[in-house]
């Protein structure tokens, strides 16, 4: 039988009751429950504490074996510990598989027998080890499912939001396992271009696949076969971005810390980030004075989805410009993301502030008015999302200040001024790290 938990340990912390990501959930799993029904059985689904729920469920059923997917979050491995506790008490078996990457954990490693440090050598072994076996389609035995019959009266099929104390919300997305193989096959039609259009936040470039990996409504595996029927640049560049996930799920794994409000750098834990929450609320609102910078945080608000370059673009403008801490940004992603992965979105947000594992120098730092320029040269994502300054020409969206960031006679009345200058700030993030360096 299918089952799942709505577990109310992680549902209680999020900030709203109407959160995308259960929307999602929801959605995805009556495409199950309809996929389940069609083949004699049907979803079951239960609301509480996992730790209580999935034992109690057991003893009811009378199973021998519960299976789930491995997990390496530190709540989750604490979860899983418990579980196994209690199933063993009663004699009862709970094992966690792999599931959700193709090589995990310390399936990767050097010669040495440890694990890597920088993506580069990390990429290359990957490639040395894995096997079709690895990409290979599973076939599970359907004939097996617990009939619809059997489950009367143990527990409910898929509830409503409402049973589960949330509201719907609208999505972008098609949800489940049907949006999940559309968005793919409409990608393999332009994954040849996926080097050169994936940076460009103006079209749709990139796969637009992060939410349904991280909701398994896609599989990674089936992600691989497919761009291996490509034999282009595109589908070679798109295949080792698929492995900078496993590189930070295998960082998580290897590195727990690092999940945990740690730097995965011992030296830059100490810096103390001068930024203030007056800056950090410009952020969060897309009211900073930098064009590129709001648009991608208003695109974020209203979408709960921000293209990669973006994603590292504000990162880097709010740990290198404004100063303030990385882990106030990776909260904020964490509340809203549609996509959110704590290892994707924790690595993201450690390379971008230069205290993560094989992150970007800390004496490299994006100018985010010659980013705007060299990744939405005409404006249109800035147009979409800051409609303000939708009529200046396209040298004037990009800044509509002076040099020195005064305001000037083409500047929308409407659009706030900036509240730091770049070239000051940069000089000030260089001196924080500088200071980390030696110790002071």
């Amino acid at each position: 039988m299918v089952v799942f938990v709505y577990d109310t340990i992680i549902l209680d912390a999020l900030p709203s009751r109407s959160d995308r990501r259960l929307t999602l959930i929801h959605r995805s799993l009556e495409e199950v429950d309809q996929e389940l029904t069609a083949l004699g059985s049907r979803l079951v689904t239960v609301i509480g504490d996992p730790i209580e729920e999935i034992p109690q469920l057991a003893e009811m059923l009378r199973a021998d074996l519960v299976v789930a997917s491995h997990d390496d979050e530190a709540y989750a491995l604490k979860r899983d510990a418990e579980v196994t506790r209690r199933l063993a008490a009663t004699g009862r078996k709970f094992e966690t598989v792999k599931d959700h990457v193709v090589l995990e954990r310390a399936e990767v490693l050097n010669n040495s027998g440890e694990p890597f440090r920088v993506f580069t050598p990390y990429s290359r072994k990957w490639w040395e080890i894995v096997t079709p076996a690895d990409f290979a389609e599973r076939d599970p035995n359907l004939a097996q499912l617990a009939n619809a019959d059997s489950l009367m009266g143990v527990a409910p099929g898929n509830r409503t939001m409402a049973e589960v104390g949330f509201t719907d919300t609208d999505l972008w997305l098609t949800p489940g396992a049907k949006g999940g193989q559309e968005r793919l096959n409409n990608f393999l039609t332009k994954i040849a271009r996926y080097g050169e259009d994936r940076d460009i936040p103006g079209i749709e470039g990139t796969s637009g696949l992060s939410v349904h990996l991280r909701f398994g409504t896609v599989s990674i595996r089936e992600c691989f076969r497919a761009a291996m029927t490509s034999e282009t640049a595109g589908s070679r560049k798109w295949q080792t971005e698929l492995i900078w996930r496993e590189f930070y799920q295998m960082i998580l794994a290897q590195f727990p810390h690092v999940g945990q409000g740690k730097t995965f750098k011992p030296e830059t834990d100490a810096i103390h980030w001068p930024g203030t929450d007056e800056h950090f609320r410009a952020w969060c609102e897309g009211q900073t004075g930098y064009p590129i910078v709001d648009a991608a945080m208003r695109c974020f608000n209203a979408t709960g989805w921000m293209h990669n370059r973006l994603r590292m673009v504000v990162a880097m403008f709010l740990t290198k410009d404004l100063l303030v801490d990385w882990r106030r940004g990776e909260a904020y992603f964490a509340d809203l993301l549609l996509d959110f992965d704590l290892a994707s979105n924790n690595g993201g947000w450690q390379w971008s502030a230069s205290t993560g594992v094989d992150a970007q120098p800390y004496f490299r730092i994006f100018n985010p008015i010659l980013q705007s320029r060299k990744f939405d040269s005409e404006g249109k994502f800035i147009r979409e999302w800051c409609p303000e300054l939708r009529d200046l020409d396209n040298k004037q969206i990009h800044w509509p200040f002076s040099d020195d960031g005064a305001r000037t006679l083409e500047t929308p009345s409407d659009y706030p001024n900036p509240i730091v200058l770049h070239f000051e700030q940069r000089e000030k993030a260089m001196a924080l790290f500088q200071a980390a360096e030696s110790g002071r």
